[in-house]
């Protein structure tokens, strides 16, 4: 017997004090309606790690009154006060860096040195947008007719929705509820099953900030379809953000359409990673494994399908596999490993069934290709040689530490073999031509490309996708604007009177 069901399961000690077992609504820590808990556990080792409430619909509907209560009075809130508040959550964030980093490894299972990072990279995104609510800024537009102004403004959306998943259980909120609040907005957070308590350690620090009863509410569940339908049907959530598959990202915006809701989906990702004959082999080596195996490959933006140009293929193919053998596979917590379980039973069956099929339609297993020595849910690094169109993998996102190798001759057939995919979230490509840099960004169809670099995410970019992964984007300039409206208001009845 595999899987964390066939490992004694205990309950951890509760030594991190960031663990909370409530929702969050309305600024107090309660129990669902209904009483009702599920168990969280550590995909490392099956055990138990927290008993946390499932809300259910009452309880959200509970969270969407608060949140509208709370709105008038901070979209009223000075700029510069909501700042302050956010400026000091992300000072808390930073502060308890480590004792929020243990708590993500803990209950989803990326290496500690990960989970570390995505703090980081999660309270960076706090002070981003803490900084831009005091650039929120409108325009005149020079008049049509006489004795006439024409003013625009910017205006929170109102009472925001977010729904965020497990592989990032800390960064993908605050880069969804850091520009709501900074904005005006009130938000209603449902965060995955499987990860939920970083989401509600992150509330125990915006309420230590002075975060305002009502502006920030946290429903946990396993109720997620019922939930998510409530928060699509109810006329008060004026926007929608959410993080996830395409297949339940069409679902949720069939719900939204009654209401007609703001939406920011960010989907289903599928990203190839190109290698020119003309890269630095040795770089394109290292980008290709940092985000391959990120979070042992359960990132909507890791390279998904890795393209070497057939004159260097053999050579990318050998330096690959050796830079992949060194990769330690463990426990997140223990010293030097660069690869965690996957984060349940499912997503190891997928992987495995996809090098299965891989298998069985030519490809080649030049490391890995099965679970590893250690049980549970950890899978081997794994390296495919020869892979081909017709494989599952080529249209399906692995999510799991899974690189298929495809080679190809020339840019032009490249360019079009990277496209025909319906996702189009990021791409990453290597080469030593400047000319190639900017004509192959050109013509990838991605919302995102890296050029000689396989991680590109920050808080002051853009991020986001095109086709079937999605719209709207989170982070810079662009993820505040997904919070506001514009309003244009014509002032007349100014002529001179003639005196």
């Amino acid at each position: 017997m595999t899987g964390p069901a066939a490992i004694k399961t205990k309950t951890v000690s509760r030594k991190n004090d960031f663990v909370r077992e409530d929702l969050f609504i309305n600024g107090v820590w309660t129990a669902s309606g209904s009483k009702k808990t599920f168990d969280v556990k550590n995909p490392a080792d099956g055990s138990l790690i927290a008993t946390v409430a499932d809300g259910d619909v009452a309880d959200v509907n509970a969270a969407i009154d608060a949140a509208n209560a709370a709105f008038l009075t901070w979209k009223s809130t000075l700029p510069y006060d909501r700042a302050r508040i956010l400026k000091r959550w992300n000072e808390l964030i930073l502060e308890n860096v480590d004792a929020l980093a243990d708590l993500l490894t803990v209950e989803q299972g990326k290496p500690l040195s990960e989970s570390r990072a995505e703090i980081i990279y999660g309270a960076s995104f706090i002070e981003w947008f803490a900084e831009e609510a005091r650039r929120v800024y409108g325009r005149t537009i020079p008049t049509f007719k006489d004795g006439a102004r024409i003013i625009v403004t910017r205006e929170p959306v109102g009472v925001c929705a977010a729904i965020t998943p497990w592989n990032f259980p800390n960064s993908m909120i605050t880069r969804k509820v850091a520009p709501a609040l900074a904005a005006g907005c009130t938000v209603i957070l449902k965060p995955a099953e499987a990860t939920p308590l970083s989401a509600l350690a992150l509330a125990a620090l915006a309420e230590e900030a002075g975060m305002p009863k009502g502006v920030l509410n946290i429903i946990t569940t396993t109720q997620s379809a019922a939930v998510g339908q409530a928060l699509c049907a109810s006329p008060i959530v004026r926007k929608l953000s959410f993080t996830g598959s395409t297949e339940v990202g069409r679902k949720l915006m069939e719900q939204c359409a009654s209401t007609l809701k703001r939406l920011s989906l960010e989907l289903g990702g599928n990203a190839p990673l190109i290698v020119f004959d003309d890269a630095d082999l040795n770089k394109a080596v290292a980008g290709a494994v940092a985000s391959k195996f990120r979070n042992a490959g359960q990132t909507c933006v890791c390279a998904n399908r890795i393209y070497v140009q057939r004159e260097i293929y053999g050579a990318f193919t050998a330096k690959f596999k050796a830079a992949v053998a060194e990769l330690k596979v463990g426990d997140g917590h223990d010293k030097d490993v660069g690869i965690g379980p996957l984060i349940d039973e499912a997503a190891l069956m997928k992987v495995e069934d996809l090098v299965k099929d891989a298998m069985t339609k030519g490809a080649e297993v030049v490391l890995g290709g099965r679970r590893h020595k250690l049980g549970g849910l950890f899978y081997e690094p794994t390296v495919l040689g020869g892979a081909t169109p017709d494989m599952k993998l080529k249209d399906i996102e692995i999510f799991g530490p899974v690189a298929p190798l495809y080679a190809f001759d020339t840019e032009t057939d490249l360019v079009r073999a990277a496209n025909d995919v319906e996702h189009g979230l990021a791409a990453y490509f290597y080469t030593g031509d400047l000319g190639r840099a900017f004509r192959v960004a050109e013509a990838l169809e991605y919302g995102m490309v890296g050029v000689n670099e396989g991680l590109i995410s920050t808080a002051v970019a853009p991020f986001g996708g095109v086709k079937q992964s999605g719209f709207g984007r989170e982070g810079a300039e662009e993820g505040m604007q997904e919070y506001l409206n514009v309003k244009y208001t014509l002032i007349g009845g100014l002529a001179q009177t003639g005196d």
